[in-house]
Protein backbone atom coordinates (compact mmCIF):
# COMPACT_ATOMS: atom_id res chain seq x y z
CA UNK A 1 0.00 0.00 0.00
CA UNK A 2 1.39 3.39 -0.72
CA UNK A 3 0.98 6.06 1.22
CA UNK A 4 2.10 9.58 0.97
CA UNK A 5 3.97 11.52 4.18
CA UNK A 6 2.77 15.42 3.50
CA UNK A 7 4.73 17.80 4.55
CA UNK A 8 2.97 20.96 5.66
CA UNK A 9 4.96 24.48 4.75
CA UNK A 10 5.23 26.84 7.76
CA UNK A 11 6.58 30.35 7.82
CA UNK A 12 10.37 29.22 8.29
CA UNK A 13 9.92 27.04 5.27
CA UNK A 14 8.36 29.44 2.98
CA UNK A 15 11.11 32.15 3.67
CA UNK A 16 13.28 29.89 2.37
CA UNK A 17 15.32 29.09 5.66
CA UNK A 18 17.09 26.11 5.58
CA UNK A 19 16.21 23.18 8.88
CA UNK A 20 18.88 23.45 11.99
CA UNK A 21 21.57 20.91 11.68
CA UNK A 22 20.56 18.64 14.27
CA UNK A 23 16.50 18.40 12.43
CA UNK A 24 19.32 17.47 9.09
CA UNK A 25 20.68 14.71 10.88
CA UNK A 26 17.61 13.63 12.66
CA UNK A 27 15.84 13.60 9.54
CA UNK A 28 18.59 12.33 7.28
CA UNK A 29 18.24 9.40 10.03
CA UNK A 30 14.68 8.94 10.06
CA UNK A 31 15.54 8.33 5.70
CA UNK A 32 18.03 6.13 6.32
CA UNK A 33 16.11 3.85 8.84
CA UNK A 34 13.02 3.84 5.76
CA UNK A 35 15.36 2.71 3.43
CA UNK A 36 17.09 -0.02 5.42
CA UNK A 37 13.37 -1.55 5.87
CA UNK A 38 12.58 -1.29 2.16
CA UNK A 39 9.41 1.01 2.41
CA UNK A 40 11.02 4.29 1.11
CA UNK A 41 9.75 5.04 -2.51
CA UNK A 42 10.71 8.56 -2.83
CA UNK A 43 11.43 11.74 -0.57
CA UNK A 44 11.92 15.15 -1.62
CA UNK A 45 11.45 18.95 -0.41
CA UNK A 46 10.09 21.82 -2.65
CA UNK A 47 11.29 25.42 -3.26
CA UNK A 48 8.96 28.35 -1.34
CA UNK A 49 5.86 28.91 -3.24
CA UNK A 50 7.35 32.24 -3.94
CA UNK A 51 9.23 29.64 -7.17
CA UNK A 52 5.27 28.52 -7.70
CA UNK A 53 2.50 29.01 -9.93
CA UNK A 54 -1.13 27.80 -9.11
CA UNK A 55 -3.61 26.67 -12.07
CA UNK A 56 -7.59 27.53 -11.20
CA UNK A 57 -10.27 25.83 -13.19
CA UNK A 58 -12.98 28.10 -12.59
CA UNK A 59 -14.90 27.46 -15.49
CA UNK A 60 -15.22 24.08 -17.90
CA UNK A 61 -13.75 24.19 -21.51
CA UNK A 62 -12.33 27.60 -20.53
CA UNK A 63 -8.77 28.17 -19.97
CA UNK A 64 -7.09 28.26 -16.33
CA UNK A 65 -6.33 31.07 -14.41
CA UNK A 66 -2.70 31.20 -13.42
CA UNK A 67 -1.13 32.37 -10.15
CA UNK A 68 2.45 32.98 -9.67
CA UNK A 69 3.41 32.42 -6.07
CA UNK A 70 3.85 33.50 -3.00
CA UNK A 71 0.56 32.05 -2.04
CA UNK A 72 -0.36 33.13 1.60
CA UNK A 73 -2.26 30.41 2.87
CA UNK A 74 0.83 28.36 4.29
CA UNK A 75 -1.48 26.03 6.41
CA UNK A 76 -2.48 24.91 2.44
CA UNK A 77 0.55 24.61 1.44
CA UNK A 78 3.45 21.43 0.78
CA UNK A 79 6.87 21.67 1.95
CA UNK A 80 8.22 18.22 0.93
CA UNK A 81 6.63 14.54 1.13
CA UNK A 82 7.95 10.72 1.54
CA UNK A 83 6.28 8.00 -0.56
CA UNK A 84 6.17 4.90 1.11
CA UNK A 85 5.06 1.31 0.42
CA UNK A 86 4.07 -0.21 3.33
CA UNK A 87 1.69 -3.80 4.36
CA UNK A 88 -0.70 -1.58 6.19
CA UNK A 89 -2.62 1.57 7.37
CA UNK A 90 -1.16 1.11 10.57
CA UNK A 91 2.50 0.27 9.34
CA UNK A 92 2.53 3.85 7.90
CA UNK A 93 0.90 5.61 10.60
CA UNK A 94 3.76 3.98 12.53
CA UNK A 95 6.46 5.29 10.31
CA UNK A 96 4.67 8.84 10.43
CA UNK A 97 4.85 8.99 14.09
CA UNK A 98 8.47 8.09 14.17
CA UNK A 99 9.26 11.21 11.85
CA UNK A 100 10.91 14.14 13.55
CA UNK A 101 9.21 17.84 13.12
CA UNK A 102 9.89 18.50 9.83
CA UNK A 103 10.07 21.67 10.40
CA UNK A 104 11.52 22.31 13.76
CA UNK A 105 10.19 24.91 16.37
CA UNK A 106 7.10 23.08 17.03
CA UNK A 107 5.71 24.09 13.47
CA UNK A 108 6.08 20.97 11.73
CA UNK A 109 2.64 18.76 10.43
CA UNK A 110 2.53 15.78 8.56
CA UNK A 111 -0.57 14.96 6.50
CA UNK A 112 -0.80 10.82 5.52
CA UNK A 113 -2.63 9.98 2.65
CA UNK A 114 -3.24 6.49 0.99
CA UNK A 115 -2.24 6.62 -2.85
CA UNK A 116 -5.07 5.81 -4.91
CA UNK A 117 -3.94 2.50 -6.82
CA UNK A 118 -7.03 2.54 -9.38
Amino acid sequence: MLFMLIVKASKNSEAGNLPSSELMEAMTRYNEELVNAGVRVMAKGLHPSSNGIRLSFSKQGEEPLMTEGPFTETQDLIAGFILIDVKSREDAIEWALRMPDPQGFGEGQIEMRQVSEA
